[in-house]
């Protein structure tokens, strides 16, 4: 079983790695990294293949710049690309971000300018799969996960299923602070990629929704991620998942970003420099062991600050280490979690090893019967040998399905201006995100996008 990672040398592949060498449901004996950054292939994709043959499993993991060598014969294929690196992503957020617009990675303009620049290149490299490794199911966790599972569904060459773990870890939040078994829970979550909602959450057959509601200031104080307003929460009668947050409190996101003097992608790109020359660093003067060490000190310390600038206006500190310290290299690890968890979750599924219950991208049919049967949604699905089959939903209702509905339109124009490279219609898929304040604003900020993000932006015209 062949594993092929685009964007192999992304700041969270060894832990990846880490976790899927070895005894696995749903094993793999080979294992390629793609990435074309020669700096990111001698620090973290040697961390990789280094890590792999230190845990018992020499010559499992290679990394190469050649995406045709890493894609020949792939099972399944994890597409983890950031076009244009993390100084993308801070053009992004600064265009909005100068202009008083929420300025963030997959929501509002910066989502708009990533999935533009990003759609051609992913949809090239389905070219690839289509060619060498036609029976491969790619896994998208490329943001913004939804619009680019949108797009990839769209040109039909490859099957694709699109993963974040933003439900996941919303929904084993509320499982904690019930203090309930998570083997007895059920759920009903649906909306979009970053625009969705748990309305129902049932423990041993009791629903407790109304008390998470009813108790949200108590849900507030246990974890920074749940940042709404209560009587809101109360309002919508649902608990809305992080990303939510932009839309429903933009004033106080532009707010901590300016109180804190930076954005997301800035601290992230402090976090990833010294990722990659910390690495560097620990194999001039160590092996993989004092590698592996600095690489999840730094790890931790980023995956802790995460939401919180956007949440609290908290500017996140490289040398923080807050977060738990580096575990022993020895110490294989269990369960993994983030996208890459629902990742392996959906593979197992695939494959037969273990059918799950997972929330996934993917084509609607009549799950959400408000929207388009193509439309990609981000809802529960039944993922087994047969394939991925969304589940029976409650629905949403009042302002969450209208704000749905906008944002969809939005994305559909998105994608559609991606694959004519209409100029145009790049502008006006923009105004139609209920975040841009008009489509003289709009025109503005696609203009600038174009100037900064060139030549990824060269193909609209």
């Amino acid at each position: 079983m062949k594993l092929t990672v685009l964007g192999g040398g992304g700041a969270r592949i060894p832990t990846l790695v880490r976790a899927v060498v070895g005894d696995r449901l749903t094993p793999f004996d080979r294992i390629d990294l793609f990435e074309p950054a020669q700096d990111r292939r001698e620090s973290l994709g040697r961390l990789s293949v280094e890590l792999a043959g230190a845990l018992g499993y020499p010559e499992t993991v290679r990394v190469t710049a050649d995406v045709e060598e890493a894609l020949t014969g792939a099972d399944y294929v994890f597409s983890a690309v950031r076009v244009g690196g993390d100084a993308g992503r801070i053009i992004d957020e600064q265009v909005a971000l100068e202009r008083g617009v929420v300025g963030q990675e997959t929501t509002g303009p910066g989502g708009c300018a990533m999935a533009l620049r990003t759609i051609p290149v992913v949809l090239g490299y389905c070219e690839v799969i289509a060619r060498v490794a036609p029976r491969a199911t790619l896994v998208n966790f490329t943001n913004p996960a939804g619009i680019i599972t949108q797009a990839v569904t769209a040109q039909g060459k490859v099957r694709a299923v699109g993963v974040c773990d933003t439900p996941s870890q919303t929904l084993t939040r509320l499982i904690e602070f019930l203090g309930a078994d998570p083997e007895q829970v059920t759920f009903s979550y649906g909306g979009l990629n970053h625009l969705g909602w748990i309305s129902s959450v049932v423990v041993d057959g009791q629903e407790r929704i109304d008390e998470l509601v009813a108790n949200y200031e108590a849900l507030r104080a246990y974890s920074h991620r749940f940042a709404f307003d209560p009587d809101l929460v109360r309002r919508l009668g649902c608990i809305p998942t992080e990303y939510l947050y932009y839309f429903y409190d933009s004033a106080a996101y532009l707010q901590g970003v300016a109180r804190a003097g930076t954005s997301r992608g800035e601290d992230v790109h402090r976090f990833n420099e010294a990722l990659v020359k910390k690495v560097i660093k620990a194999f001039a003067s160590g092996g993989v062991d004092d590698a592996w060490a600095a690489y999840s000190q730094v790890l931790n310390a980023r995956r802790a600050s995460n939401m919180r600038l956007d949440f609290e206006g908290v500017r996140a500190e490289v040398e923080d280490s807050s977060g738990p310290g580096p575990d022993p290299l020895e110490a294989k690890a269990g369960k993994i979690g983030g996208y890459e968890g629902v990742a392996l979750r959906v593979i197992d599924g695939l494959s037969g090893a273990e059918p799950a219950r997972v929330v996934v991208n993917t084509r609607n049919g009549p799950t959400l019967d408000f929207l388009q049967p193509d439309d990609v949604v981000e809802v529960p699905a039944l993922v087994d040998a047969k394939g991925v089959a969304p589940l029976a939903n409650a629905g949403l209702s009042g302002a969450n399905l209208g704000l749905v509905l906008q944002v969809k339109e939005y994305e559909r124009a998105v994608v559609q201006a991606a694959l004519t490279g209409d100029a145009e219609l790049a502008a006006l898929a923009l105004a139609l995100h209920p975040l841009v304040p008009g489509l003289s604003a709009a025109k503005e900020m696609m203009r600038l996008y174009r100037e900064r993000h060139r030549p990824y932006l060269d193909y609209l015209h």
